[in-house]
C-alpha cells in the first residue's frame, strides 16, 4: 500500500493543472473577495474581518477542491482504463485502495490550505495567535477528509464520461450554498435552513469558531461526523458493487 500512496502522490504532484486550481487558484479568490472589504469591516455579527472570514472560506475552498476533484475524476478513469482491475489481482486489499486515494489527496489539500494563510497573513495582515493558526490548519485538514470520502464514492458512482459534470455540480453546490463563495446570512430565510445542515456550511463553521477563540459547535461536528459517515459508507458500498461486477 506505501507503493500506491507514493505513486498517488508523484501523480498529483505532476498534474500542474489540478496543483494551480486546488493550491493556486483559492488564494487568488481570496485576494479577489478580500480586497472588497474596508480594513476595519467586519462580516455579519462574527466580529471577524472581511480578510479573516474569506480566508477560513477560501482555505476550506482549496481543500474540498483537492480531495474531491482529484479523488473522483482519477477513481472513475481508473475503473474505466482497468487499472483497478489489474490492482484487484494484487494482494492489496480494496481497503488500501481507497485509503491510498484518500492519503495522497489529503498530503495535497495541506499545501492549499498554508498557501492561503500565508497570503492572508502577508498581504492582508491577518493576525491570529500561534494557537489558532495551529489548529485552523488540523481542524480544516481533518475536515477535508469527509470531502475526500465523497470522491471516492462519486468516482465510483460515476463512469469516465459523466463524472466530471457530476463532481463539478456537487462541488459547486456545496461551495455556494454551503456559504464557502459569500456569507450564507444573505441568502433568503429559507435557503438558510438548508444551508446550515450542509457539511460546507459546517467545514467553515470549525475554523470561523477557532478564529474567535471558541469551541467549535457541537452541531457542526455532528454534522460533519454524520456526513462522514454516509459518505464513507456509501463508498464501500459503490466499491463492493464495483467489485462484484468486474
Amino acid at each position: 500500500m506505501n507503493a500506491l500512496i507514493k505513486l498517488e502522490l508523484a501523480r498529483a504532484l505532476r498534474n500542474r493543472k489540478f496543483l494551480f486550481f486546488s493550491v493556486i487558484y483559492p488564494s487568488i479568490i481570496f485576494l479577489l473577495v478580500a480586497s472588497q472589504g474596508g480594513t476595519g469591516d467586519t462580516v455579519d455579527n462574527s466580529g471577524l474581518s472581511v480578510a479573516a472570514y474569506v480566508m477560513v472560506s477560501m482555505a476550506s475552498f482549496g481543500a474540498l477542491t483537492a480531495v474531491l476533484m482529484g479523488n473522483s475524476e482519477r477513481i472513475a478513469k481508473e475503473r474505466e482504463s482497468g487499472w483497478v482491475r489489474q490492482l484487484r489481482l494484487t494482494t492489496l486489499p480494496g481497503r488500501g485502495y481507497v485509503l491510498a486515494k484518500t492519503a495522497s489527496a489529503a498530503v495535497v489539500s495541506l499545501p492549499s490550505i498554508v498557501v492561503v494563510f500565508l497570503v492572508a497573513a502577508s498581504v492582508k495582515h491577518v493576525r491570529l495567535d500561534a494557537w489558532q493558526w495551529f489548529a485552523l490548519t488540523g481542524a480544516i485538514w481533518a475536515g477535508s477528509l469527509v470531502f475526500a470520502a465523497l470522491g471516492v464514492a462519486i468516482g465510483y458512482l460515476a463512469s469516465g464520461d459523466a463524472v466530471r459534470p457530476i463532481t463539478m455540480i456537487t462541488y459547486f453546490g456545496l461551495s455556494i450554498l454551503g456559504g464557502l463563495w459569500w456569507p450564507s446570512s444573505s441568502f433568503p430565510t429559507w435557503l438558510q435552513d438548508i444551508a446550515k445542515w450542509l457539511p460546507t456550511h459546517a467545514y467553515a463553521a470549525l475554523g470561523r469558531a477557532i478564529e474567535q477563540s471558541q469551541a467549535p459547535h457541537a452541531q457542526d461536528i455532528a454534522i460533519l461526523v454524520v456526513f462522514f459517515a454516509l459518505f464513507v459508507g456509501g463508498a464501500a458500498w459503490l466499491y463492493r458493487k464495483d467489485t462484484l461486477k468486474a
